[in-house]
């Protein structure tokens, strides 16, 4: 029985909070059940030194976790030095937000996305991706205010959501509990059309099965289509 009698192809209650850091460019709080993020944009007119000069935009990101966003204290990294995960969660996320939007349409501009977790309750990826691509459509869309850019561009919504295999079931969005119990876990990230920008899965007892890995791609695909109904 999962928390809150909560049926298999359920999505925990997201919330959103716009603004909630106003000396950034754009924020977002997101809440995925008990998982908190904040999202930051920070608009630099100003390109990484391999795009100068080619007339386009950049989008990258850092992502953090408070020390005591998870049951016990976390040192910072700013102590300990930059874990491998963070690395390559801040890495997933840069990709799929670039996937947003024409980067030729931006400018020579970078959007800096810090997405810092404030409590960890499973599912701190996807809740990152799904949030910071909500506040850079907030920037994008303050940057036309401001003149930085002549027209809004077309955006690709974007979200992402975990799945995973517990006790032999399929089940989305995963919380804590159920992620440290998971036979599979597996996190999707996908662009409003239906397209997959990125598929992360891995088996953590024995190999899954390919129907396996297609009942976990249909409960994502289901509850991201929710995501993007609700949120875009």
């Amino acid at each position: 029985m999962r928390l809150n009698n909560r049926a298999v192809n359920a999505l925990r209650p997201v919330r959103v909070e716009y603004g909630f850091q106003p000396h950034a460019e754009a924020s977002v709080l997101i809440s995925m059940g008990a998982t908190q993020v904040l999202c930051a944009v920070t608009v630099e007119d100003r390109v990484p030194p391999f795009l100068l000069g080619k007339g386009q935009g950049w989008i990258t990101a850092e992502y953090g976790m408070l020390p005591r966003a998870t049951h016990s204290r976390g040192r910072r990294e700013a102590v300990s030095g930059i874990t491998g995960r963070t690395h390559e969660i801040q890495r997933l996320i840069g990709r799929s937000l670039r996937m947003m939007v024409d980067l030729q349409q931006l400018g020579e501009h970078t959007l800096r996305v810090d997405c810092d977790v404030l409590n960890a309750d499973g599912g701190t990826r996807c809740a990152s991706i799904t949030g910071a691509a909500l506040a850079v459509r907030t920037a994008v869309e303050e940057m036309v205010q401001q003149g930085k850019i002549a027209m809004t561009p077309k955006l690709l919504p974007v979200a992402a959501v975990s799945v995973g295999i517990v006790q032999g079931e399929a089940l989305l969005d995963l919380d804590y509990s159920e992620d440290s119990a998971a036979e599979v876990d597996a996190n999707f990230v996908m662009a409003g059309d239906g397209r997959w920008i990125e598929v992360q899965s891995t088996a953590e007892g024995a190999p899954f099965a390919p129907e396996q890995f297609a009942a976990l791609a249909n409960l994502a695909t289901a509850g991201l289509q929710q995501m993007f109904s609700s949120l875009w």
